[in-house]
């Protein structure tokens, strides 16, 4: 028969290097990290105490298939030339309706319609 010597007792695995790499990464997801608010947007909620509506309707659909402006399909780049005569004061009021797509394309559009002097955004479900 084979003989192997003796058998010798099984070392327990060191704990140790596991716990200096999740320190390790816990000090780098720390660092790396960014606390706080990169920007703010204001909104009104639909419903919010207001003032009466003036001039003619002034509604923004997103969803899916793009941006549509009272109805009617509109890029994003041309939004901003098609809502301007509908508004009196770049004060007026502009409703949102998200319909579709991501968060981040409802925060694009609010801030293109900022960009361009649109202050009051009421945002409805």
């Amino acid at each position: 028969m084979f003989s192997f010597g003796e058998a010798r007792p099984r070392r327990r695995p060191s704990l140790t290097p596991m716990i200096d790499v999740v320190f390790l990464l816990l000090v780098f997801f720390m660092l790396a990290s960014r606390f706080g608010h990169d920007a703010d947007q204001d909104l009104a909620l639909a419903g919010a105490p207001g003032g009466q509506w003036q001039g003619p309707p002034r509604l923004i659909d997103l969803d899916d298939g793009g941006l549509r402006l009272n109805g009617v399909a509109v890029a994003q780049v041309d939004l901003v030339a098609d809502l301007t005569p509908l508004m009196a004061d770049p004060g007026d009021p502009v409703i949102l309706r998200a319909r579709g797509g991501t968060v981040q394309d409802l925060v694009g559009l609010t801030q293109t319609l900022r960009d361009a002097g649109i202050t009051q955004l009421v945002v409805v479900p």
